[in-house]
């Protein structure tokens, strides 16, 4: 039975740690909808009420784009061993580039990933459980190395290209503020 609450209970925020993937649905006024899937040591419950992630260089930059226009965000998060549960988390967020002021006080809370690109922080204003009785149970194998991998063979100087080339735009042409507020 799904249940809604205004903050995370000690008992979500275990739960969440618990997870290895979560995903992340954003979207302005008439873009497409864009969900990403996060895995990594990403993310941090700063409180009740308060969660930020740190995104890495991607193939795209969509979330990035979206936020800036429309600040809303979902992360939901699914048991996928264990008792069955379906955690949606909604709320208002806002993106943090390398440029802002608060990127030197939360960049220091992640371990470091190469191609670390923005930090989201989303202010909850809904929490939501489900079932989750229809997700199939799987086991963790591990993280995948590739796209830290690439990212350290690009190099800092080959990342801040890739931003430039691959990372200014969404697929419906919108700009992430990506090169004005990370690159010198």
């Amino acid at each position: 039975m799904g249940q809604r609450f205004h903050s995370l209970s000690d008992r979500l925020i275990q739960f969440i740690y618990e997870q290895h993937l979560f995903f992340v649905g954003t979207a302005t006024e008439d873009s497409r909808v864009n969900i990403s899937p996060k895995g990594m040591d990403s993310l941090r419950v700063m409180n009740d009420r308060r969660i930020i992630w740190l995104n890495v260089t991607g193939s795209g930059n969509e979330t990035a784009a979206h936020v800036q226009q429309n600040p809303r965000m979902t992360l939901m998060f699914a048991s996928f061993k264990g008792k069955p549960m379906i955690l949606r988390i909604y709320g208002t967020a806002r993106v943090i580039h390398q440029k802002d002021p608060d990127w030197q006080g939360l960049f220091p809370l992640f371990d470091p990933l190469p191609g670390a690109r923005q930090i989201f922080d989303l202010n909850i204003d809904l929490v939501q459980t489900s079932c989750g009785m229809a997700v199939p149970l799987f086991d963790f194998a591990g993280e995948r190395e590739q796209l830290n991998n690439w990212a350290e063979k690009q190099g800092e100087v080959g990342i801040r290209e890739y931003w430039r080339r691959s990372n200014q735009k969404t697929i419906d042409g919108i700009d992430t503020g990506i090169v004005e507020k990370n690159l010198d």
